[in-house]
């Protein structure tokens, strides 16, 4: 057992500490972009305020709070800075699968001493991983888009298996979680339209060695859990029995709804300060049409921010149920919360580009202003592979309903 740092910690208080964070994080917006990471004090408040654990077994010096805490934080932390909120949640996310599906032996050594654990981590397999007929695999190959990786202490991530002639196809997937000392941080996180300080460097893996039970076969987005995982039994969690897939989605949710939130804030802030060009005397904010731009932006984003958390309660009901031996959690399950969360982003992406942006004015659309970020930070999230599910996952979701098989419909290509 490792001590929680803050045995008393409510989810709650956790959440105030985000919301008091803003202000400090908004101050780092350059800065962040600047680095291509947030700076190291924004990490180490991080670190004081129990962020990276919020998800973390408290056998293993974590909260273990639930899924619908961590997307608050992660949306509080997004509305000040959306690169920083990018960065922590997929850093301080990948605990919850760690935790459901490793073994007790590997979480005693991941986990370690002290319990500080961050995992980076990216949905594309790279490479093979060959074994050494040592208890070990050897892994070779440069993995792209790992979020958060700078300060993360692990990597979670997939590759193929060696096949045994060599020049076959690859074999199976294998997830793998890595310790730091494994790969070399590139310095190639530049040039991106969005998302400029989210630390999304590529690692660089030369002949790498991980642990075979630090190793799973199967997909992340698809690691079987009906009945329970060894993390729920563990850990006596629930939590650690749920489908990946739709808590992936819940993330980006809470991402673009937090950056949709931002937008807001500053849309608010110009409307109040800029003059009328006819009448000086008055604000944007005096006019009907203003007002009502940013009350229906308001309304999409506080009905995304309603379905989200909804989503994540009904998750949490999902995996007790499927812990209890009331009902399974099924892949269709997965599929339709899925959708929800998906839907609930885009609604927040529309609010931001088709209300707040267009009509905030071209003068907020140019290099350093605040509005130009969130418009390039949320354009930039809504083309990550999740986002392309979409049209799948309502495939997969109409043919539940119809009783359909869906298995043979992808969701990625």
């Amino acid at each position: 057992m490792i001590a929680v740092p803050e045995p008393d910690l409510t989810e709650r208080e956790l959440i105030e500490r985000a919301v008091a964070m803003r202000s400090t994080l908004l101050e780092r917006q350059a800065e962040t972009e600047r680095l291509t990471v947030y700076p190291k004090e924004t990490h180490e408040d991080f670190l004081r305020a129990g962020f990276y654990r919020t998800l973390q077994p408290r056998r293993y010096g974590g909260y273990e709070f639930d899924v619908s805490t961590f997307y608050r934080v992660v949306t509080e932390v997004t509305r000040g800075c959306p690169s920083t909120g990018w960065a922590l949640s997929l850093s301080s996310a990948h605990v919850l699968q760690v935790a459901s599906f490793f073994g007790e032996q590997a979480q005693d050594e991941l986990f370690g001493d002290d319990g500080d654990f961050r995992a980076a981590s990216t949905i594309a397999p790279i490479g093979m991983a060959v074994p050494d007929g040592d208890g070990h695999i050897t892994l070779d190959g440069t993995w792209p888009y790992s979020s958060g990786s700078p300060y993360a202490t692990h990597y979670l991530a997939q590759t193929f298996r060696a096949p045994e002639n060599p020049g076959d196809r690859p074999g199976p997937p294998v997830l793998f979680v890595a310790p730091r000392s494994a790969w070399t941080l590139l310095d190639d996180w530049y040039g991106t339209l969005g998302l400029r300080g989210s630390g999304s460097n590529s690692l660089r893996f030369d002949k790498a060695r991980v642990p075979d039970h630090h190793t799973l076969d199967g997909v992340l987005l698809a690691l079987p859990v009906e009945g329970g995982t060894v993390g729920s039994q563990l850990h006596g969690q629930s939590m650690y029995a749920g489908c990946p897939g739709s808590f992936f989605q819940g993330e980006m949710a809470a991402l673009l709804i937090g950056t949709a939130y931002a937008a807001a804030d500053e849309y608010t802030r110009i409307i109040s300060e800029r003059r009328l060009i006819m009448d000086p005397t008055h604000t944007r904010a005096d006019l009907h049409d203003y007002q009502r731009h940013l009350g229906e932006a308001l309304a999409a984003i506080n009905t995304a921010d309603a379905a989200m958390r909804a989503t994540a309660a009904d998750w949490t009901r999902a995996c007790a149920d499927n812990v209890s031996g009331r009902a399974p959690f099924t892949t269709a399950d997965d599929d339709r919360f899925s959708l929800v969360y998906l839907n609930a982003g885009r609604m927040a992406w529309d609010a931001l580009q088709g209300i707040l942006f267009r009509t905030a004015g071209s003068r907020h659309a140019r290099n350093g202003e605040r509005m130009q970020r969130y418009f390039r930070d949320a354009a930039t999230m809504w083309t990550h592979v999740c986002s392309t599910m979409s049209e799948p996952l309502a495939r997969r979701v109409g043919r539940a309903r119809l009783g359909l098989p869906t298995e043979d419909i992808p969701l990625v290509s």
